[in-house]
């Protein structure tokens, strides 16, 4: 019962996160929901007076554009890598701490990231693997770096649990997974190291099924763990794959593939103890789990399981071989036609045939050599042609996008044409922020996707400049990483400019404030010290404006009054007792949340 109740609160409080991530209740927090056979058309009716052009139905079909979430260490940029080198977009595949001649991970590109060992940033990694095309966004796992990771989810249609098979669910795995859940992703889960020793595959179900409510359909099957992992059975097709190792990073040959009622070659290949316990597995396995129905998945209510090692490549092949035909489709979207009015919405289906789409993320410096700025862009619908005039919602300013670029990710090439759960990086002159809609036809067809929030922080620092010679390289910098959002902006009440004369860089956790330090050394050329804002924790925005700060002004002693980049009050309380005694009686009109929407403005 204390278990129930403890995940309750928990779930309660990942409610929040409806708001959180585009303001919406929970019926319009995630993209309308996609059908495998039939999609609303919203307002696709308007194609005959279009000036855009629809995407082709084959080309939306057969893109494939996911999320790998992980708690940190499951294996998450090692998945990646393999799925990399079964797409033929690799030869070989890295790791993160290469040593040696061992190859780098093509996801982890940053210094900081081939150093420490983690992913600080999330990447974009566009490639073909049969007729499908696959968008594979690769998020940071370390909970520091959690607003890269939900602003991504955000571009995502599909998402890949990974699951570290010794040691089952872990806590990041678990709040991202029910942030999964909010947006209506569907999840797929691949539990990895399994040629390590493992929990018993039937316990990992268990946890799964009962933490999250959701029916597991097991597609790959272990055979053994740790020295004694040989392989998968493929429930699917009824056929036993047993593998060979292989040195690390290179592609295997074909495993050798065994119907399930080969009586006598599989004791043979996987020994006649592994052999008899298989077909007891596979008795349990098929009177306790239904078989995979894609209804389910999409609503949430099931999650295909599949087994294997991405470090030694195990699994893997079957798994993507099985995802792209399981996987989703770019859905519809609700779309806003006035910012102002909950009523004004519409639902974009892919086939709209005026091109839109989404800022998520920006990145300075991903071409040190030429100091430029990228904006990540999620296409929504229509089609994307390269040259083609764009308006962008937030300003009513027209722009011509030349150098569109398909993302590697930190390589790029330019494309001619892109449709929707395609990525693109936009050439960003500091056009651009983060949510910002862009679409076509003219104003006459505006539209605005919800905007994508910044959530509260609990880390304040002073960040300083100590040579005044760098003073226009610190600035830029400081600024360009602030637009990034990797971290959030806090100034002193009153102050006005950007980044200010005091600037307070506000964050999640310690390791932001490494990467902004780590940056401005290696990209700005400029050393920075910081400084603790000293006994503050707890950030609420208040959005009853400062007329209401000042009526409470006497309440609110102790509590230093800051504003965020559009110089809204932001209140930094010393505990979680202060705040509650403010917000015990809220008489002023204070309204004291603990996020932050972007003002939504559309100029026609």
């Amino acid at each position: 019962r204390r278990h129930t109740q403890v995940l309750f609160t928990m779930r309660s409080v990942v409610l929040v996160c409806i708001v959180l991530f585009h303001g919406l209740p929970v019926s319009g927090f995630a993209p309308a929901r996609r059908g495998r056979t039939e999609t609303a058309r919203g307002v696709a009716e308007e194609a005959a007076t279009s000036s855009g052009r629809s995407a082709p139905t084959q080309e939306i079909q057969r893109r494939r554009t996911l999320a790998i979430i992980s708690h940190p260490d499951a294996g998450k940029t090692t998945l990646t890598e393999q799925l990399l080198l079964q797409g033929g977009a690799i030869n070989q595949a890295g790791v993160v701490r290469a040593r040696g001649d061992a190859r780098r991970a093509t996801s982890d590109w940053m210094k900081m990231e081939q150093e420490r060992g983690i992913s600080v940033t999330s990447t974009v990694l566009t490639f073909d693997y049969q007729r499908f095309r696959i968008n594979l966004l690769d998020t940071p796992g370390h909970e520091d770096f959690g607003e890269d990771t939900y602003r991504t989810l955000s571009a995502a249609d599909n998402s890949v649990m990974l699951i570290d098979g010794a040691k089952g669910l872990e806590p990041r795995t678990r709040k991202l997974f029910e942030v999964c859940r909010l947006r209506r992703l569907p999840i797929f889960t691949f539990c990895n190291k399994m040629d390590r020793p493992a929990m018993d595959p039937f316990d990992i179900l268990d946890q799964i099924e009962g933490e999250f409510s959701i029916q597991c359909a097991p597609v790959l099957w272990p055979i053994g763990s740790g020295d004694l992992f040989q392989g998968v059975l493929d429930r699917n097709e009824g056929m036993v794959h047993v593998f060979q190792r292989t040195p690390r990073g290179q592609k295997p040959g074909d495993p050798v593939a065994i119907p399930l009622d080969d009586a006598e070659r599989l004791p043979e290949q996987i020994g006649e103890e592994a052999y008899e316990k298989l077909l007891e597995d596979v008795d349990l396995l098929d009177g306790l789990y239904e078989p995979v129905d894609l209804d389910k998945v999409a609503s949430g209510e099931q999650t295909p399981v599949f087994f294997g090692s991405a470090f030694n490549n195990f699994g893997v092949d079957l798994f993507v071989k099985h995802f792209v035909e399981m996987g989703f489709a770019p859905p519809t979207r609700k779309a806003h036609t006035n910012p102002d009015s909950e009523v004004d919405t519409v639902i974009l289906d892919p086939e709209y045939p005026e091109f839109t789409a989404q800022v998520f993320k920006l990145q300075a410096n991903m071409d040190p050599k030429h100091r430029d700025r990228v904006a990540f862009v999620r296409v929504m619908s229509g089609s994307f042609e390269r040259g083609m005039k764009v308006t962008l919602a937030r300003t009513g300013r027209s722009v011509r996008l030349n150098q569109a670029q398909n993302i590697f990710g930190q390589g790029r090439e330019t494309i001619d044409e892109a449709f929707p759960g395609d990525v693109l990086g936009l050439n960003n002159p500091g056009e651009f922020e983060i949510g910002d809609t862009i679409y076509s036809g003219g104003k006459d067809k505006a539209v605005q996707f919800p905007p994508i929030p910044c959530f509260s922080p609990e880390r304040f620092m002073y960040i300083r400049n100590p040579d005044p010679s760098k003073y226009k390289p610190f600035r830029k910098g400081v600024v360009e990483l602030l637009n990034e959002g990797a971290v959030q902006l806090l100034r002193e009440r009153g102050e006005d400019g950007m980044p200010g004369q005091n600037p307070i860089l506000a964050a999640v956790g310690q390791l932001q404030f490494d990467v902004v330090q780590a940056r401005l050394l290696n990209e700005y050329g400029c050393a920075s010290s910081l400084e603790p804002v000293a006994g503050y924790s707890v950030a609420r925005w208040a959005l009853g404006g400062w007329e209401a700060v000042d009526k409470a002004r006497t309440k609110l002693m102790g509590v230093l009054q800051t504003q965020d980049r559009w110089g809204r009050p932001v209140l930094l309380f010393a505990s979680e007792w202060k705040l509650n005694n403010v917000l015990e009686n809220d008489e002023f009109g204070l309204e004291l949340v603990p996020y932050a929407l972007p003002p939504m403005e559309m100029k026609k």
